[in-house]
């Protein structure tokens, strides 16, 4: 169990978190909320002994380990796979252990170790959890090296996972996820054996997940039972029953009031006037939760609406080299009231597609067709990059209102939900939900027909998220969205397309039908299956198929082997002892000899013992499938 008892947390003077008491259960999953800058990400750094609460302090069971993404993967020569094996220390030291030591008895004891933590079957773990995070096969033997940042920190994350830590710490995981990934970690969090916190503005994870909510909110941590949209429940009458109470204690506080301004001055009164302001004193005075308002987000909509086709794709290819397309023969339609989700692994080309669509990149061939006058808007996390670092809100869109007073400006500006101080803050000094609010007002500034929107959830708070889900609901146009966020997706759009195999094509199912495909498959480039009956492999086929088992079953094998090598080694031991025996005396150290004997007979024992389970596993695996 993880007690968090009376702390209170400043930082640099400022006041995070006041006097703050939670018990977690062992092998709870518990999402950590609240508004952006709160002090979240400073409770974890609390928990994992990195600071000190100024009060009180934060206890767990002696020897629990703590996994927590801290930075990205280190960009080195080692392949994904090796890099996540690593992660495990214990299974590491012992490996290399085994190599050097020359004690029967331990060595036997640390092959028992590694049956016991899984050290057999890690190489599979590993490769599963890659696979899952978007990896396949080919891409996790490649040196990290070769990744950018973003799929760095994903190979940071399948390590911490794949070492499967008493106290999984996940400070918003799906940043660097598409939506297949964010699926299959959903599906892991899930079924994760121990206890996890997690940080996150994604409600579908959290409804997914979670068992307890820990909402921190005006320096106060609470816990909630239940996932977030029963927290939002909870929190709705929690804060009905805190605005009856205090309606009754002002009227209370009225009438005592009352009695004392008509009596206190009047001897007879006065006893009783000054006993009901002693009662006035009492009333204790109830702390409300403050309904902080998130300011919405306003999309301006096209003076004139425009004529249905209004994008036609005929045989496009595109790309960003030529003579190498990433996508090939697309034939669809976009009309003025489409809302279309683009579904695919990353690396597919939803980007690419967007980009295309937002005439960002060329066709290599065929047609795309334009409704008359058709203003599209698209936003892109790094277009933040963009923004004029020494300029503040008012500065960017004067440049968009030449000629416009002031106050024209300004008001322009509070409508993209910036308060009036944040207005001349520079850009390099907004936070990041600021600063996506200031782009994507800029980007709908001139109002419309499309948005097209590429994970514009980045860097947004959960409340931040439903004003921008109320925002797309109202918008009077069609929209083309790329989202890790599938509350998002299922609550704004109407139609999905899947970008895979070099093209973008409809996708008929639904948000669940797609989750289960991706979760299903048993490779990270999922596809269908055909109903239709597969036809009999050939000898040749299934030899390779028999081929790939005995390499997949490898690192088993030379377990096996090591294993036989160590039992023939302790026979031979063993009748070497009992020949020292016979001929020794007992000034020949015979109870030494003895005991010698019996410890390597028990480790003969638990190695035979670990030889049987082993050779089970490995023809057990073998005819599998």
């Amino acid at each position: 169990m993880l007690m968090i008892n009376d702390i209170t947390i400043r930082m640099s003077g400022r006041l995070l978190i006041d006097r703050a008491n939670i018990a977690l259960p062992a092998g709870s999953k518990t999402g950590l909320v609240g508004h952006n800058g709160t002090g979240k990400s400073t409770l974890f750094r609390a928990i994992i002994g990195d600071i000190f609460p100024d009060s009180g302090n934060i206890t767990m069971p002696q020897n629990t380990q703590i996994g927590q993404v801290l930075q990205e993967a280190p960009a080195v020569e080692q392949s994904l796979l090796d890099l996540v094996l690593t992660a495990h220390k214990e299974r590491s030291d012992l490996l290399r252990e085994a190599k050097t030591e020359t004690d029967p008895a331990r060595i036997a004891a640390i092959h028992a170790r590694l049956t016991d933590i899984g050290a057999h079957t890690a190489e599979a773990r590993a490769s599963k959890i890659l696979s899952g995070l978007g990896f396949d096969s080919h891409a996790q033997q490649r040196p990290s090296s070769s990744f950018s940042g973003g799929w760095r920190m994903r190979i940071a994350l399948a390590a911490v996972l794949f070492t499967e830590p008493d106290l999984l710490l996940l400070d918003e995981p799906t940043n660097y996820l598409d939506i297949e990934g964010t699926l299959w970690l959903i599906d892991y969090i899930r079924l994760y054996p121990r206890t996890a916190i997690i940080i996150s503005h994604d409600r579908n994870l959290l409804n997914s997940t979670v068992d307890f909510i820990m909402h921190l909110e005006d320096h106060k941590l609470t816990l909630w039972r239940g996932n977030y949209d029963q927290f939002e429940q909870q929190k709705s009458e929690a804060v009905k029953v805190q605005k009856k109470q205090t309606e009754k204690r002002e009227i209370q506080q009225k009438h005592i009031q009352d009695f004392v301004a008509r009596f206190r001055a009047q001897a007879s009164k006065s006893r009783q006037a000054q006993s009901r302001l002693k009662a006035l004193k009492k009333l204790k005075s109830i702390t409300m939760w403050r309904e902080k308002k998130t300011q919405p987000f306003i999309f301006p909509e096209a003076e004139k609406p425009a004529a249905s086709p209004i994008i036609t794709l005929s045989n496009v290819n595109v790309g960003y080299e030529s003579g190498k397309p990433i996508l090939k023969q697309l034939n669809l339609r976009i009309d003025n009231d489409d809302r279309i989700a683009l579904l695919g692994l990353n690396g597919n080309g939803k980007s690419t597609f967007a980009k295309l669509l937002a005439g960002r990149l060329k066709s290599e061939q065929g047609e795309i067709t334009l409704a008359p006058h058709l203003k599209i808007a698209y936003f892109a996390q790094h277009q933040l990059d963009n923004l004029r670092p020494e300029e503040g809100a008012v500065d960017h869109v004067r440049h968009l209102m030449p000629g416009k007073t002031e106050v024209q400006i300004r008001s322009a500006v509070a409508r993209m939900g910036l308060s009036t101080e944040k207005m001349m803050t520079k850009a390099k000094d907004l936070s990041g939900g600021e600063k996506v609010r200031l782009l994507m007002g800029l980007t709908v500034f001139e109002g419309p027909h499309l948005l097209i929107f590429d994970e514009p959830t980045n860097h947004l708070d959960i409340d931040s998220r439903m004003e921008l889900t109320h925002a797309l609901n109202h918008f009077n146009g069609a929209i083309i969205l790329i989202s890790h966020d599938r509350h998002l997706i299922e609550a704004t759009m109407n139609r999905l397309w899947c970008v895979k195999n070099e093209t973008v094509l409809p996708y008929e199912g639904d948000m669940d039908a797609y989750h289960s495909e991706v979760i299903g498959s048993s490779s990270s480039q999922k596809t269908k299956v055909s109903s239709k009956k597969q036809p009999s492999l050939s000898k040749n086929a299934q030899r390779k198929i028999n081929a790939q088992k005995r390499s997949d079953l490898a690192p088993l094998r030379k377990q096996i082997t090591e294993i036989e090598a160590l039992i023939e080694h302790l026979h031979k031991h063993i009748t070497q002892l009992d020949e020292e025996l016979v001929s020794a005396s007992f000034n020949e150290r015979l109870p030494e000899k003895a005991k010698e004997r019996a410890k390597t007979t028990k480790a003969l024992e638990e190695a035979e013992a670990l030889w049987f389970a082993l050779s089970d596993q490995y023809e057990t695996r073998m005819v599998q499938n």
